[in-house]
């Protein structure tokens, strides 16, 4: 299936581009000029056509997957913009696309020189190659069988040279307007499937994250491997699981490039009536964008205010909260922090602070211990290499205490914080033939003017584990407030000002109401005279 929506690609650009092609050669044979020079123009379109087509394909290939998907997406959503322009201008000139091929060929010719209509066979093998690479390379990427997709491309150009030929040479008369409009249907619901493929190739390079949540599932219409999946999915781009953001931007390419193509020719507003129509739905789009930008509330990140801790057993310990560049613990400790750069804690982006809590006061630490206070200090146990009847003490002691207590946090909120505080005493004399170094208990009791290591502390690792996933609905919800309250108002608004100047560009060209009424008259006055 993927060979129908590439061989109606190629047959209608390739046809396009032929008939200018075949016009201009019968001109030139007509009038005695030789059309070698037209061909190697016409060759060097395809060539560059061609070139353009395989770099953009080396060049998407060569890139990280991330980045392929981004390219893909650009590519895509130039492809569309290509086929929209064709199909909104061959809606308007396809009945008289020959004719005026002709008179552009017929006043080249006038000016006395071929050079002019091998340049404008040239441009316009360029311009439709050029749009056909790009269009079909976005829907070789949509296409789950490049091989078939190649081949339609190739038989869809083959049948146009076929058609531009017969054209050519008289024998096959087409009806052109009847054609362009027959393929324009197809047309429109491929690049709509582009569309949802453009947009999904955003959400997979991580552009687009709103909108994501699924609508319906279609798997029963379209099973994997049956050929309704191939025209669903591979002709026309419609996912199985489509997404909110895939189906609106379906409608929304769909739905206006319908009216504007298929909307009956008798009904068609006059120009009066269509500058009307673009500026009421100028004013509908800029009211549009103020209700979104007005209405969509901002994300939120709810996180409690407090994070309660656990001491070095484990135990609960209170709760911190960060005031300002303060970080409070209940009890009334508080610790004065500052900045000491950014850190990544558990896959979390955080702002790194330090701080150092205020030591108790007292008495300056003893510099002489009994075997008794070691023994305290070492949790009731007399240390390691210390023996009571060889040394008894008492000993030199020399204290070493670091108190550190790191914070990090999270868009302005505590995401996760710790207090370490490791004491140690070395001991020397005292019946000791060499020093000895002593780690304090956690329980220890402390000489006064020392933090006892038991004041160490964490943030209990289930409020991190909260906050984290926090991050991740609150990351959710910021992408959908920035696209449904900023990008989408700001679309819209970009839609009012094009409609705006559009509107006000055609009312220029349309006559005031005081030329139609001198207009009229003049007409009335002469034809009364000859009349007369």
């Amino acid at each position: 299936m993927h060979v129908l929506a590439t061989f109606v690609i190629g047959l209608r650009e390739g046809l396009e581009a032929a008939l200018i092609v075949g016009i201009i050669a019968a001109f030139l044979k007509k009038n005695g000029h030789r059309l070698t020079t037209m061909w190697i123009g016409v060759g060097a379109g395809i060539a560059i056509s061609i070139a353009v087509g395989i770099t953009l394909k080396v060049v998407e290939s060569a890139l990280p997957q991330r980045q392929q998907e981004m390219m893909e997406t650009v590519i895509g959503a130039v492809a569309v913009v290509f086929v929209t322009g064709m199909i909104i201008w061959m809606s308007k000139h396809s009945r008289g696309l020959k004719r005026e091929i002709e008179a552009a060929a017929q006043s080249a010719l006038g000016e006395g020189t071929s050079r002019a209509m091998v340049i404008m066979a040239f441009l316009a093998v360029l311009k439709e190659g050029f749009e056909s690479a790009v269009f079909m390379l976005a829907t070789f990427q949509a296409s789950t069988n490049t091989g078939s997709a190649i081949a339609g491309a190739v038989l869809g150009i083959g049948g146009s040279v076929l058609l531009g030929i017969g054209i050519y040479r008289g024998g096959v008369s087409l009806n052109l307007g009847k054609f362009f409009k027959g393929t324009s249907a197809f047309l429109i619901l491929i690049a709509a499937g582009l569309v949802v493929s453009a947009l999904r190739t955003a959400h997979e390079a991580g552009w687009l994250n709103a909108g994501q949540a699924r609508t319906v599932d279609l798997h029963w219409l379209a099973p994997v491997g049956s050929i309704r999946s191939a025209v669903f999915t591979g002709v026309l781009g419609i996912p199985a699981d489509p997404r909110v953001v895939e189906v609106l931007g379906w409608l929304l390419y769909v739905i206006p490039m319908a009216l504007v193509s298929f909307w009956p020719v008798a009904h068609r507003p006059g120009a009066i009536q269509s500058i009307r129509l673009k500026l009421g739905v100028a004013a509908a789009c800029a009211i549009g964008a103020v209700v979104t930008f007005v209405a969509v509330p901002s994300a939120t990140l709810d996180v409690p205010s407090a994070a309660p801790v656990v001491d070095a057993g484990g135990a609960t310990a209170g709760t911190v909260r960060l005031d300002g560049a303060t970080l409070q613990r209940s009890g009334g400790e508080q610790t004065h922090l500052t900045r000491a750069g950014r850190a990544t804690v558990t896959g979390v982006r955080t702002n790194h602070f330090t701080g150092s809590p205020a030591s108790e006061s007292g008495a300056k630490a003893p510099s002489s211990l009994t075997l008794a206070q070691v023994t305290a200090l070492n949790g009731g146990r007399v240390p390691v290499g210390v023996d009571p009847a060889v040394n008894p003490g008492p000993y030199r002691a020399a204290w070493h205490q670091s108190d550190k207590l790191d914070v990090w946090t999270s868009h302005g909120r505590l995401y996760d914080a710790s207090r370490a505080v490791r004491s140690s005493v070395t001991l020397t004399g005292g019946g000791l033939n060499t020093q000895r170094t002593l780690t304090i208990a956690p329980d220890a009791t402390m000489p006064a003017g020392m933090t006892a290591p038991g004041a160490s502390w964490s943030v209990k690792p289930s409020y991190t584990d909260d906050f984290s996933s926090a991050l991740n609905h609150f990351a959710g919800e910021r992408d959908s407030a920035t696209f449904w309250g900023r990008v989408v108002p700001l679309g819209l608004l970009l839609a009012a000002i094009t409609l705006l100047v559009v509107a006000l560009r055609a009312r220029r060209r349309v006559p005031s109401t005081r030329e139609r009424v001198s207009a009229t008259t003049r007409d009335t006055s002469s034809r009364s005279s000859a009349h007369a």
